[in-house]
């Protein structure tokens, strides 16, 4: 379902035009203003229809925020020069008010068409252990990462990604390497934080024998190993000042020099660096060398944490989900509404990571067919019980009132399980129990205490 930003002044005009695209199956927010539709994030909608004439900022302004989302100007001041004007200024279309309702319609059918024609689609990547998989999500932010992979790979420059701890930051390096003219070379992957401080010099640059006690042999480095290829540093705000003055020179000339050596050896290695920290932050306390950031940060891709990619944690969670399935000989498993709505509402501090280690779990504690959010072992999400508490209220009476009744007539797993041992516990044992709802008696017997449902008592037999 396409998301839709619609910003006007005029309350009539605004009302009426949300139930026009409501109508015809889009989702629809509202802002009244230019600030109030930055504050709506317009990148994460897929069209923003604005007014021209606003109270403050014109509609225009939102053509820069918005972007790469296509920005559909309209106005009652139907002349050829500001339409003119809008379009110059990047409008992918003008319509003049009062509008023609099919007109508008058609209008913003082939925008959004033409807006998914031009979408990137994720890249194909080939993981350590030579199987191939593409690069889950379909929001915003992704679909800027997707570009900039696209027009950095072929470049050849320096790259700095930048995101919080399992954000993917491999998975986009090999997807630069693989699109990249080094993609017959070696990539070779390094993560900083995971070799002691006394031995990064070593691993990174080499050392000849005798170099220092335990040298008792040469050791080509891993940026010489790299040669041709591709470096890729994650955790790169771990590395010790002595081994960033080693790398910088890589960078400039291209040389190292192995520890314990006179000698200087070429290398053409493209370096891809990657961190969680503010490197710009760290080099204002001494901790990163400014002059090797600046040489990192020729090109750089941002992504965005887990929770900030609403649309995608259950495509991910599904993919995940298989993989674990058929590492762990589970076929036919799936997550229940319960736990969908876990996945969900969970923050995710540990982001993909995290979530593919959640669902590992729920894979090897799950009883029967289902997992449900015991299986998972997520903490309850703060903001999601706030959210349960706070949003019905401002639904409209009318909009509350169906989503009630929807839910009503969709139990919740719990509900139905609650449901069917109440009814049916009077005249089934507790194994023919547990056999339809395909658990254990074990497990029924959990449940049973989680939930509060008593087992029923046996009548007494009357003495004679």
């Amino acid at each position: 379902m396409s998301r839709i930003l619609i910003v006007e002044d005029e309350a009539i005009i605004r009302t009426a035009l949300r139930r026009l695209l409501e109508r015809h199956g889009y989702e629809v927010s509202e802002a009244g203003c230019v600030d109030e539709a930055l504050a709506l994030e317009p990148r994460g909608f897929d069209l923003v229809i604005s007014d021209l004439r606003l109270p403050g900022e014109p509609g225009t302004d939102l053509i820069e925020q918005a972007a790469p989302v296509p920005v559909l100007i309209m106005t009652s001041y139907a002349s050829m020069r500001s339409a003119v004007e809008s379009l110059k200024q990047g409008a992918v279309d003008y319509v003049a008010k009062p509008f023609d309702h099919d007109e508008l319609l058609e209008t913003v059918a082939r925008v959004l068409h033409q807006q998914s024609a031009h979408r990137t689609s994720p890249p194909d990547i080939t993981d350590a252990g030579g199987s191939r998989q593409k690069m889950i999500g379909e929001c915003a932010a992704m679909q800027a990462v997707y570009t900039r992979i696209r027009k950095t790979a072929p470049a050849d420059v320096t790259v700095l990604i930048q995101g919080e701890s399992g954000t993917g930051k491999e998975l986009v390096a090999r997807a630069i390497h693989q699109q990249s003219q080094r993609i017959h070379a070696p990539l070779i992957c390094v993560n900083c934080a995971a070799i002691p401080e006394t031995l990064i010099e070593s691993e990174l640059f080499g050392h000849e024998k005798g170099a220092f006690t335990g040298a008792s042999a040469a050791r080509t480095g891993l940026v010489e190993a790299a040669d041709g290829g591709t470096l890729f540093l994650d955790e790169i705000g771990e590395l010790p000042l002595d081994a960033q003055a080693r790398l910088l020179r890589v960078l400039q000339e291209g040389e190292i020099r192995r520890i314990g050596s006179v000698e200087t050896r070429h290398v053409d290695v493209r370096l891809i660096a990657a961190t969680h920290r503010d490197l710009r932050a760290l080099s204002k306390t001494g901790e990163f060398r400014l002059d090797l950031y600046y040489r990192l940060n020729v090109m750089q891709i941002d992504l965005p944490p887990l929770r900030e990619r609403e649309d995608d944690i259950l495509l991910i969670a599904d993919a995940l989900l298989e993989k674990a399935c058929r590492r762990h000989r589970r076929d036919g498993l799936r997550l229940s509404r319960a736990a969908h709505r876990e996945i969900r509402d969970y923050p995710w501090p540990g982001n993909v990571r995290e979530l593919e280690n959640a669902l590992e779990r729920g894979v090897i504690l799950a009883e029967g067919h289902l997992i449900h959010p015991d299986d998972l072992g997520l903490n309850p999400s703060p903001a999601a019980q706030h959210r349960s508490v706070v949003e019905p209220r401002s639904i409209p009476t009318d909009q509350a009132r169906d989503e009630e009744s929807e839910n009503e007539e969709d139990l919740s797993l719990e509900d139905y399980f609650q449901h069917f041992v109440l009814e049916h516990q009077d005249h089934m044992s507790e194994t023919e129990l547990a056999q339809k709802l395909g658990i254990s008696r074990k497990c029924l017997w959990e449940r049973r205490q989680r939930l509060g449902i008593p087992r029923k008592k046996q009548a007494r037999r009357s003495s004679a």
